[in-house]
């Protein structure tokens, strides 16, 4: 295993090509996931050198292994947002997760609807579409900052990032409309593989 484990992916693509998100906005943001890449490489490595003196029962070591889980999780959610950003054609209504949404929500507007709604709900953090290892089922879930709050063993289906870093450039504290753009720019092709390849395991 080299120095760093994890290493930042391009997303420069996304560039000129997000309708509502300036290529600004977007490269502030991708110097900030950078710098979460950054830093779960560099707790890695302290935990490593600590486990391997024997130090892991100390509380620097707990301190620092609560403190993985948060810029690890930032890295991770980063990068299936710029990745399920990258627009397309909308989901039709003969795909299997469009199918699966209407099953569990009643119907796609009202799960919309209800993915807007949790997308206001105050604080930092992010929205993402899950599937639920056990019930089976999809559920719109708020996490707040990067750590808290996601379904054990779920797959993450769709991410939506509701830190002020991701609009407020654009949209102040318009984060309705903010919500509005995102939606508006959501590869569905690449969510409803995601959510074939959970369903296939």
């Amino acid at each position: 295993i080299g120095k760093n484990e994890y290493h930042a992916k391009d997303f420069s693509y996304l560039l000129g090509k997000e309708e509502g998100l300036s290529d600004e906005l977007l490269c502030i943001h991708f110097k900030l996931y950078e710098g979460y890449v950054k830093n779960a490489n560099s707790l890695t490595l302290s935990i490593k050198e600590m486990r391997e003196k024997g130090e892991d029962t100390s509380l620097t070591y707990g301190a620092l292994i609560r403190r993985f889980a948060w810029e690890y999780n930032g890295m991770y959610l980063h990068e299936l947002y710029f990745e399920n950003l990258s627009g397309g054609p909308f989901l039709e209504k003969n795909r299997a997760l469009y199918q699966k949404i209407e099953k569990d929500f009643g119907s796609f507007e009202i799960w919309k609807l209800n993915f807007l709604a949790t997308g206001q709900v105050r604080g930092i953090g992010w929205v993402i579409l899950y599937l639920d290892p056990i019930e089976k089922r999809l559920k719109n879930i708020w996490i707040d900052e990067h750590h808290i709050n996601h379904i054990a063993g779920g797959g993450p289906i769709l991410v939506m990032d509701l830190w002020e870093h991701a609009y407020m450039t654009e949209y102040g504290l318009d984060r309705k409309k903010y919500i509005e753009v995102f939606f508006d720019n959501i590869n569905w092709e690449l969510v409803e593989n995601r959510f074939k390849n959970l369903t296939a395991q």
